[in-house]
C-alpha cells in the first residue's frame, strides 16, 4: 500500500487523521478528575485557577500520549488486527506510519513534562522542593504508565492491569493530586470523590474491553472481560457503576450542609442507561456508543456534583 501521500504535512486529511488518533472522545474523562479536584478545592476554600488550568493541560497531554501509545502498541502487538471491531486505528490502517507515531509520542511526552514542571513550579515554587520532587516522580510515573499501557515490551494492559492503573491515575492521582496542588494538604473525605472518578473511569475502560473482547482474545490481551467472560464482565460493570454512585452519596452524607449537594442525582438516569445497555447489548457495534456516553456522563456527573458542593 502506497502511503507516501499521507506523509505530506500540508495534507488537510493528515491533520484530521492525527486529531482522530488523539481520540477526542476519551478526553472528557481526563478533564473529569481535574474538574473534581478543582471543585473539591473550591468547596474547601483553596481554589487556584492557574494550578487547575495547568493540571488540565498536563492531563490532556498525558491522555493524548496514552492514546497515541495505545494506537502504536496495539498495532505492534496485534490487538488492532482485522478482527478488531472498534473505530479505525491510524497505524493499523496505514494512515500514520509507526515511526511518525513514535515521534508523536515523543512530542506529547515532552509537552506533558514541560507542562507538568510548570505546574509544579507554580504550585510549590522554590520553597517546596521536597513536594516538587515527589510530584515530579508521580508525573514521570504517569508518563511511563501512559506509554507502557500497550506500547511497552511487557504492556500491562495486556496483563489485565489496565483497570487498576486507570483507577489510580484517573481517580486517586488525578483528583487528590489536583486538590493537593492547590491546598498543599489533604482532606480525608476527598478520597470519596476521587473514588467516584476512579470507578467511572474504569467503567469507560470496561465498556471498551467488553466491546473488544473477541479481538483481544485473538491477540492474547488478557483484559478483565477476557478473564471474566462476557456475562461476568457485565456484572462487574454494574458493580463499578454502583460503587461510583455509592461513593458520591457517602461523601455528601459525611459532609452534608445543604440539599444542593445532591445535585448530582440528576445524572443518575444516565448512569442507569449505561448499565442497562451494557448489560443488554451484545455486539461490538451496539456497545460502542456507550463508551462515549459513559465518558460524557462522568463529566456531567462531576460538574453537577462539584457545583453542588460549592453552592
Amino acid at each position: 500500500m502506497n502511503t507516501s501521500h499521507h506523509t505530506n504535512t500540508q495534507n488537510p486529511g493528515l491533520i484530521k487523521v492525527w486529531i482522530s488518533a488523539f481520540r477526542p472522545r476519551t478526553l472528557p474523562l481526563a478533564l473529569s478528575c481535574i474538574g473534581m479536584g478543582g471543585f473539591m478545592a473550591a468547596a474547601n476554600g483553596f481554589f487556584n485557577a492557574t494550578v487547575v488550568a495547568l493540571c488540565i493541560f498536563t492531563t490532556l497531554f498525558l491522555q493524548i500520549l496514552s492514546n497515541l501509545a495505545n494506537d502504536y502498541g496495539d498495532s505492534k502487538h496485534g490487538a488492532d488486527s482485522v478482527h478488531r471491531e472498534g473505530p479505525v486505528r491510524a497505524v493499523q490502517a496505514g494512515l500514520i506510519q509507526a515511526e511518525q507515531m513514535k515521534k508523536g509520542m515523543i512530542v506529547f511526552s515532552l509537552l506533558s513534562l514541560v507542562s507538568g514542571l510548570l505546574l509544579l513550579w507554580v504550585a510549590f515554587g522554590t520553597e517546596g522542593m521536597l513536594l516538587f520532587l515527589l510530584f515530579l516522580v508521580l508525573g514521570l510515573a504517569s508518563i511511563w504508565a501512559a506509554i507502557n499501557y500497550t506500547a511497552g515490551d511487557n504492556p500491562y494492559g495486556y496483563a489485565g492491569l489496565g483497570d487498576i492503573f486507570v483507577f489510580i491515575f484517573f481517580g486517586l492521582v488525578g483528583v487528590l493530586g489536583t486538590y493537593f496542588l492547590q491546598a498543599q494538604a489533604l482532606e480525608a473525605t476527598v478520597i470519596l470523590p476521587a473514588l467516584v472518578c476512579g470507578f467511572f473511569s474504569v467503567a469507560v475502560l470496561n465498556v471498551n474491553n467488553i466491546r473488544d473482547i473477541n479481538s483481544d482474545v485473538l491477540a492474547g490481551k488478557r483484559s478483565i472481560p477476557v478473564r471474566l467472560g462476557p456475562k461476568r464482565a457485565r456484572v462487574y460493570h454494574v458493580l463499578i457503576l454502583f460503587s461510583g454512585v455509592l461513593s458520591a452519596f457517602a461523601y455528601v452524607l459525611l459532609t452534608y450542609e445543604s440539599p444542593w449537594q445532591f445535585l448530582f442525582v440528576l445524572t443518575l438516569p444516565l448512569v442507569l442507561v449505561n448499565g442497562v445497555n451494557v448489560w443488554r447489548k451484545q455486539t461490538s457495534k451496539e456497545l460502542d456508543p456507550y463508551l462515549k456516553q459513559m465518558a460524557m456522563t462522568t463529566l456531567l456527573f462531576v460538574l453537577l456534583f462539584g457545583i453542588g458542593q460549592v453552592l
